[in-house]
């Protein structure tokens, strides 16, 4: 089953590095020697077993954008799962960037009317201003240029988690009855007394399905925004009640960014563990406060157990883990097939 993904934008937005950390497992230093994308760049990522992401780069030079909105348009825009549109954070032509925008949008309106449309306000780390005030101040200006199209807005960089958050929600929608594998690790968890499972896919590390139900995508995108003020030095306020305070919905105070940022560091530790020609298994950790076990559930995809209960020995989840593999095999062949 295949899944067409059209990743559009100015030339020298961020494109192709997002996809490099994304699908190649190149680290974000690396991305610097990545050249401009000429024309359309096509790849099949064989992202979920069966599941086949068409991702189409799309070079944005002027030259190439015309082009998709003229000659090009009906091979560019039919049969799109997914737009993703990128503006850099400091761009110097936004104006020219929303006039290209607001043509796509019409051309994917046109073409494949049902597709999901996600703005990526990216390179967040350049951001001249408190990063929490510019998103928002971004993510209103492009929804007032999106008219009544329906969009989801993330503020991204490569150099932390909110990238990895974003691509997450992204894939998401394209996995049918996501929902099902939700329940199921629900269940899962009551098994090991786990106080969260989270489903990642083997070779993205990208989040399929978590065992609590996922932050609106407004609230992802703020709590990825204040998470990056934050490391940069700027206050924010706790997540929680308008004082400040956290909400007691949460006795074990998880941060709202650690799917992606568990992503970030296993896609950096496997790719340490490549560069001195290892191979990564799995893993395991045992801590004052928590216990967690990362471990293969399916051929593509790996189960993360975290246990706040002391008690709970880290051979009942493994044992749990293989127990429930062939269930999750099934259950992962008739998503793909629904």
């Amino acid at each position: 089953m295949k899944k067409k993904v059209l990743l559009m934008g100015a030339s020298g937005s961020g494109k192709t590095s997002m996809r490099s950390l994304i699908f190649s497992n190149n680290p974000a230093s690396l991305t610097s020697r990545l050249g401009a994308t000429i024309d359309v760049e096509q790849n099949h990522v064989r992202f979920l077993g069966d599941l086949i992401l068409n991702l189409w780069d799309c070079g944005g030079q002027d030259a190439f954008m015309d082009s998709y909105l003229s000659i090009q348009q009906a091979t560019i825009f039919q049969h799109v799962g997914v737009m993703i549109y990128v503006f850099e954070v400091e761009t110097r032509n936004m104006e020219k960037d929303l006039e290209y925008y607001k043509a796509c949008l019409a051309a994917l309106k046109r073409y494949s009317s049902n597709a999901a449309v996600f703005l990526l306000v990216h390179k967040m780390d350049l951001a001249r201003g408190p990063k929490a005030e510019t998103l928002a101040r971004k993510s209103k200006e492009l929804k007032e240029a999106s008219g009544d199209a329906e969009v989801t807005v993330f503020g991204t960089s490569i150099y932390d988690e909110s990238l990895y958050n974003a691509w997450s929600r992204i894939v998401h929608i394209l996995i049918p009855n996501a929902s099902v594998l939700s329940r199921h690790l629900a269940k899962l968890a009551a098994a090991c007394s786990a106080t969260e499972v989270v489903l990642f896919e083997r070779t993205t590390f990208l989040v399929i399905a978590t065992s609590t139900l996922p932050p609106s995508p407004s609230a992802a995108s703020t709590d990825a925004s204040a998470s990056s003020s934050k490391a940069n030095g700027q206050p924010t306020a706790a997540a929680g009640g308008e004082d400040g305070t956290e909400s007691d919905a949460d006795p074990h105070r998880m941060v709202p960014t650690r799917y992606e940022r568990t992503s970030e560091l296993i896609k950096a530790f496997k790719y340490s563990c490549a560069r001195v020609r290892e191979e990564f298994l799995a893993l395991e950790m045992e801590l004052p406060d928590f216990t967690a076990v990362l471990d293969e559930l399916t051929r593509n995809t790996y189960v993360l157990i975290i246990v706040h209960d002391p008690t709970v020995e880290t051979a009942a989840l493994r044992m749990n883990i293989h127990l429930a593999r062939p269930k999750f095999e099934e259950l992962q062949g008739d998503s793909l097939l629904a």
